[in-house]
């Protein structure tokens, strides 16, 4: 097979070039193979890392075709390109890892720890929550990847794992609050990028950030605005401020469909499609009424409660949390449909419902839509970071969209910079991340980008300046047409 490679000599070279080489391995090599296959017979100056062979040291992390993997695990195929890291870079393959290693904290026992007895406290509860976190072996993957860390001081996502490992351990006396807050615990966009790329699959934004902000609340160290957007939730039940009549008192309880009921379903607005950019909600509604579907709007919903789970405010949760599902209960339907990725994502992995939590195109690619004419323009798609990692939904929007837009151009999904209490919160961070966003929508070539986020939609029109629609008001554009 054919590969390409990433090299840089930095005695002979001003920038990393790419060069291609054809070996022979057997079939299903992996990255490893292939590598070594370069060396030996090819180029014995490449320069890459190895160890253990059995993805459990982490050191022979790479990236091929732009997303980190480990070379002795992951398959190769002909045509793949192999690069480095995107960490600062020795040469070739090898990205210098020392500066990260330097800043992950270690075990502070104390004195007081030794005078009680290392193990005093220790519960199997407290064990478990270890465990997951302990699985980590430092590939640096997830620092690799991660939009934060390359957009401002956050020491990363592996960091963030560890200050929590030992903020649970009974046994160090350190104060890992105060310094994850140093580290830039309030930075992570819980996009789960770092999820993603994980060889062992440790959830880091919910078992560490998330965890971590918490217990920062419970101390009061939690950023002004947080705290300020919590009370307001509190007191009115909703994350916006109302400036105009809202959704909920525009529609009616049960919209009927055009035509014969294909289904039922209910509606969850959330706050930012319920107050603040209403009009993709109402011609949401609208794109269900010609598809058959007959729409239950509960009056009484209230915030999901995500802006408090992002950033550990949570004393106020399990209250909307039961609000919600009282209010979806006496609605009646099996399926409640949302429209905001960060609303969708909640319901499903943050509460425990007696009923099934859909995105509005997961349901409309299963139960099948009526086809809209095309729309002219070129549009591309910006996937919500808890739409794709937060539902695993990545087809279906793509699949509304292709049957609506005369021409689609995909891009890869990258994290805005909206979530995670980032925008509010750090929004020269935001900024910073959405800047880099702006360019890969630029190299698409599209005048208007799609997508299912109200937060993404915001940022994504202030850093790019392009028109930004949900994909409802873009089938409902065709629908009329």
């Amino acid at each position: 097979m054919k590969v390409r490679v990433s090299r840089l000599d930095p005695a002979a070279d001003t920038f990393p070039h790419t060069e291609e080489y054809e070996v022979w391995v057997d079939e299903e090599a992996i990255v490893l193979n292939v590598l070594d296959a370069v060396h030996d017979t090819i180029d014995p100056t490449l320069g890459y890392r190895y160890c253990c062979r059995a993805g459990q040291c982490g050191s022979c992390a790479v990236r091929v075709n732009g997303e980190p993997v480990l070379a002795c695990m992951e398959e190769i195929h002909d045509g793949d390109l192999i690069e480095p890291l995107e960490l600062p870079r020795i040469r070739d393959l090898i990205a210098d890892i020392a500066p990260m290693m330097a800043q992950v904290a270690w075990l502070n026992p104390g004195t007081a720890a030794a005078e009680c007895g290392c193990n005093a406290g220790v519960t199997y509860e407290t064990l478990g929550e270890i465990k997951p976190l302990r699985d980590c072996i430092e590939c640096y993957s997830c620092i690799s990847s991660c939009p934060a860390f390359a957009a401002s001081e956050y020491a990363g996502p592996t960091n963030m794992r560890q200050e929590q490992r030992l903020n649970l351990d009974p046994r160090d006396m350190g104060d890992r609050i105060d310094e994850a807050i140093c580290k830039g615990l309030f930075a992570c966009t819980t996009c789960h990028k770092c999820v993603e790329v994980c060889p062992k699959g440790i959830e880091i934004p919910k078992k560490a950030v998330e965890k971590l902000r918490a217990a920062a609340a419970k101390r009061g160290l939690s950023l002004p605005v947080h705290r300020a957007l919590a009370k307001l939730i509190e007191e009115t039940g909703r994350s916006i401020e109302q400036t105009e009549t809202p959704f909920l008192e525009r529609v009616p309880e049960v919209v009927e469909p055009e035509g014969d009921i294909r289904a039922t379903v209910s509606f969850f607005a959330g706050c930012m499609f319920n107050g603040r950019v209403i009009q993709p909600a109402l011609d949401a509604i609208e794109v269900l009424r010609k598809n058959g579907i007959r729409v239950i709007i509960p009056k009484d919903q209230v915030c999901c409660g995500s802006p408090l789970i992002r950033t550990g405010l949570l004393e106020f949760v399990p209250e909307l949390q039961k609000r919600n599902i009282d209010a979806f209960l006496r609605a009646g339907a099996d399926t409640v449909l949302t429209m905001c990725a960060g609303c969708g994502a909640t319901l499903k992995n943050d509460y425990s419902t007696p009923f099934h939590v859909a995105d509005i195109t997961e349901f409309l690619a299963a139960i099948g839509f009526i086809p809209p004419k095309k729309v002219t323009g070129v549009y591309t798609y910006h996937d919500p970071c808890h739409l794709l990692r937060g539902q695993g939904i990545c087809k279906q929007p793509r699949e509304l969209l292709q049957s609506v837009a005369e021409t689609f151009v995909d891009m890869p999904a990258r994290c805005c910079g909206a979530g995670g209490g980032v925008k509010s919160g750090r929004p020269e961070e935001a900024a910073t991340i959405g800047a880099v966003r702006a360019e890969m929508v630029k190299k698409t070539g599209a005048d208007c980008i799609v997508t299912i986020c109200p937060f993404c939609e915001f940022h994504l029109h202030q850093v790019t300046g392009l028109p930004v629609k949900n994909i409802a008001t873009l089938m409902l554009e065709g629908y009329q047409k």
